[in-house]
């Protein structure tokens, strides 16, 4: 199985310079929908619901006090760890939410279930920092309810 810093290296090789904030979302969505597509995780590390979105505090290690990440930045990761599926997984994600700005992606989470319920559970306020792991339960239960024709467009 991958590691969450192998997913950060394959997103930046096939998107180039962005965010760490939008990093960590492409990230979270590359999960979800693997976890919905093939049944399985994507990288074992958790998913905590932050203020501002969903993030993986072993990603964020890695980017810590940056806030832009150029292509070909592996931050210790190496893309050819993925196999097929889930590079197919993650390049149907960026075609999807790749060109979404960073804040239009962190308020898009804070309006799905996974990110809310997490939060909800700790008794965590709007803008309240908190480390609420998001389940991957949540998280596949949430996006393998959306209409089928919702998830062809992802």
């Amino acid at each position: 199985m991958a590691k969450v810093l192998d997913v950060a290296a394959y997103i930046l090789s096939r998107r180039g310079p962005m965010t760490a904030m939008k990093l960590q979302k492409l990230v979270y969505y590359s999960q979800a929908w693997h976890l919905v597509w093939d049944e399985q995780p994507l990288f074992d590390e958790d998913i905590e619901a932050w203020a501002n979105g969903p993030v993986v505090r072993e990603l964020y290690k890695h980017h810590r006090q940056r806030w832009q990440l150029d292509r070909g930045e592996t931050l210790g990761g190496d893309p050819d760890k993925l196999d097929d599926s889930e590079r197919e997984t993650i390049d149907i994600v960026l075609n999807a939410y790749g060109d979404k700005p960073a804040n239009w992606l962190s308020e898009l989470t804070h309006r799905e279930d996974p990110w809310r319920n997490a939060r909800k559970r700790e008794r965590l306020a709007d803008g309240e920092r908190g480390s609420a792991i998001i389940y991957q339960s949540d998280m596949f239960e949430y996006y393998d309810g959306l209409t089928s024709s919702s998830a062809e467009d992802v």
